[in-house]
């Protein structure tokens, strides 16, 4: 499980001042901020490609796009312009994502909801954890466990989602037990006992020439959390720089 939210598309003039430095092309530049911006409701322009919600009013020219997809395509040292488009968003995600996430650590700064001092604040619940994979019907012998029931011998349920949430009542327990005692022995439990499923929210910035890299890399990953990713890159404003590919 993977969630987005209050995200936002800054810097879009300052890159465009900068891409342009090197040729001093600054007169080129085409792009603008609408001045109706906020009353889309009652525009009579069909062609605007406003996009407030994500945008601020900003609109991208033609000769600004196209030379943005021109130093894209011609290299990471050409497209400097990318690192000064910066994102800002809220992502939910389970720790196992997380994990693969901060191996990004160039071009990204990220504050994230504190496990080590809030661990307890709240009682641990299903929905705290992504699980829409676990699965729920194995059934083995109370005497040989490694072998599947057969003939309606006794049986105990060993799926992911019963041991999730035995989980859930152990560390529910020590939570209690820490909040009575403030012992931090129990403490340690709730800290060691943690499955990587667990969600944790962040706080994160990053930039366009990032958001490429990650869509080049993980577009096609095994990890739903990845593809739900990419997904939302497509969705950003002129998705095309980041991407390569042109919108339909």
């Amino acid at each position: 499980m993977l969630k987005i939210s209050n995200f936002e598309v800054m810097g879009w003039e300052h890159a465009i001042r900068g891409m342009r430095n090197p040729m001093n092309s600054w007169e080129k530049s085409d792009s603008y901020i609408l001045n109706c911006y906020g009353n889309c409701d009652e525009c009579i322009d069909i062609d605007c490609q406003n996009q407030p919600d994500m945008n601020g009013g900003f609109v991208l020219g033609l000769n600004d796009l196209n030379l943005m997809k021109r130093l894209r395509n011609a290299g990471t040292d050409h497209r400097k312009f990318m690192r000064m488009i910066v994102v800002y968003l809220d992502i939910t995600a389970p720790l196992y994502w997380w994990k693969e996430f901060d191996t990004y650590k160039v071009g990204t700064v990220a504050n994230s909801c504190s496990t080590m001092h809030k661990i307890a604040e709240k009682e641990f619940t299903l929905e705290d954890f992504s699980y829409n994979h676990l699965i729920d019907y194995d059934l083995y012998s109370c005497n040989e466990v490694d072998e599947p029931v057969i003939n309606e011998a006794p049986h105990i349920s060993c799926g992911g989602i019963h041991l999730l949430n035995l989980t859930i009542n152990v560390l529910n327990y020590y939570r209690n037990k820490y909040l009575e005692t403030n012992d931090k022995k129990h403490w340690w439990q709730m800290i060691q006992l943690l499955p990587s499923s667990y969600n944790q929210k962040r706080t994160v910035m990053l930039n366009y020439e990032v958001l490429a890299n990650i869509y080049k890399s993980r577009r096609n990953h095994k990890l739903d959390e990845w593809r739900t990713f990419c997904d939302w890159i497509e969705e950003l404003p002129y998705s095309e720089v980041i991407t390569g590919y042109e919108e339909d």
